[in-house]
């Protein structure tokens, strides 16, 4: 059996969002820099959401539409995240919990910044392709949260943010594996995985980051090109521009994907700037769509974009899509597969997409306010109970029940629905 990949797949950005462009200029950045991020609006964690709440919202539509006998088949539970607030405990064991599947059930979680989502989907075709238990399934959700936050005494913004915070998200990519792929057709066995340790980026501490931009982006480049020359080495005749309609790329920010696109398309096939715009905007503007409307959601990006992909391309007749997957520090993978029209229509069936245009749009008064309440979901809070009469006409604005965090009592995290 080599028929593999994704049967569902769902995404879920929260309920409020910021206009990047009123962010930048609140900040007073370079706008002429700013430009350059190709971004338009960014999911903000609210004080009640977080990385269990958006992940299991992204998940709940994919377990709902199962009966109960497919329901048990599902397996194993992987959470992949950077956004995690246990040493130990794993965040799948929450997500298994509230959505209330089968206890013969693998829970586990892992960690390798953004490529994190890659390396749970691929472990898990893996598990599929195994045929150890045939039938199973296994469900995928990479989920982060981006929550920038003032310092007692400090200034607002401090300079190490920069084009951080308008470029950085929260969202959740759910993904549904099995061998029934009515959405992504894995190609397999075309893999093209390239890794060295480099310190691009990272989180030295729960809640800091720290990195070098410029080795971050040139990290980013190399990756790019010999995880693509490995995959072109291990299959046949495949070639960067003919062999797909489309390519998602693992979307930091808009800006840092066109320039990986140029820099392949130069050293490649010696494209001329015009023949790398027109490309640019025919085979992976369609990737970008939903991650300008969300930012970077780490591990669960380039399963956005491959998202943004299949709800925006045109699939009358089936076509590869390839992927590239980047992770600081770091990690990286070329794949691919084939999208059909019905893996379309069971993506926009799902609509989450529209719930994009649903968020409440924060102004930038609240948007500060909430840096201040950001302290009380630090790493290893003990006790809490957020604010949940903050911005409460949030709290109902995408028109469906929504799981929110109830409270945290002695570092167990309780949920609800609303």
């Amino acid at each position: 059996m080599s028929i593999v990949g994704i049967e569902a797949m769902n995404f879920f950005a929260g309920t409020a969002f910021l206009d990047v462009r009123k962010l930048a200029t609140h900040r007073g950045l370079d706008m002429s820099r700013f430009e350059n991020l190709l971004m338009r609006e960014k999911t903000v964690a609210l004080p009640y959401e977080d990385p269990i709440s958006f992940a299991v919202n992204a998940a709940k539509p994919l377990v709902d539409a199962l009966s109960a006998d497919e329901r048990d088949r599902i397996e194993m539970v992987i959470t992949c995240t950077e956004s995690a607030f246990d040493f130990g405990k794993s965040m799948s064991t929450y997500c298994h919990d509230l959505l209330g599947l089968n206890r013969n059930c693998r829970l586990f979680e892992l960690k390798n910044a953004c490529y994190s989502g890659v390396a749970g989907l691929q472990m898990a075709i893996n598990f599929v392709l195994a045929q150890t238990s045939p039938g199973a399934k296994a469900l995928v959700i990479a989920t982060d949260v981006s929550r920038f936050m003032v310092e007692e005494g400090g200034d607002a913004l401090s300079a190490d943010w920069s084009f951080a915070e308008p470029s950085s998200g929260s969202g959740a990519v759910a993904m549904l594996v099995s061998d029934r792929p009515h959405v992504f057709q894995i190609d397999v066995g075309a893999n093209g995985y390239y890794g060295y340790e480099v310190m691009d980026t990272c989180r030295p501490s729960a809640d800091g980051d720290a990195g070098d931009t410029d080795l971050s982006l040139l990290s980013y480049l190399n990756c790019c090109e010999n995880a693509w020359l490995e995959y072109a080495k291990r299959v046949d005749g495949a070639d960067f521009v003919n062999t797909f309609a489309y390519l998602a790329y693992h979307t930091p920010f808009g800006g840092m994907v066109k320039g990986a696109h140029r820099n392949m398309m130069r050293k490649l096939v010696k494209a001329t700037p015009r023949d790398v715009e027109a490309d640019f905007e025919r085979r992976v503007t369609p990737g970008l769509v939903h991650c300008q409307r969300v930012g970077n959601i780490m591990g669960a990006t380039a399963a956005l974009s491959l998202a943004s992909t299949i709800d925006n391309g045109n699939f009358e007749t089936p076509q590869r899509v390839g992927v590239f997957s980047y992770g600081s520090g770091c990690c990286s993978e070329f794949f691919s597969g084939i999208v059909r029209k019905e893996g379309q229509e069971r993506l926009r069936a799902l609509r989450a997409a529209e719930l994009l245009d649903r968020r409440y749009e924060l102004s930038m008064q609240q948007y500060d306010q909430l840096l201040e309440k950001s302290r009380a979901l630090r790493f290893g809070t003990r006790n809490t109970v957020p604010d949940a009469d903050f911005i409460p006409e949030a709290r109902t604005v995408l028109g469906r029940p929504t799981l929110v965090l109830k409270q945290i009592k002695e570092f167990h995290r309780e949920y609800e629905w609303l």
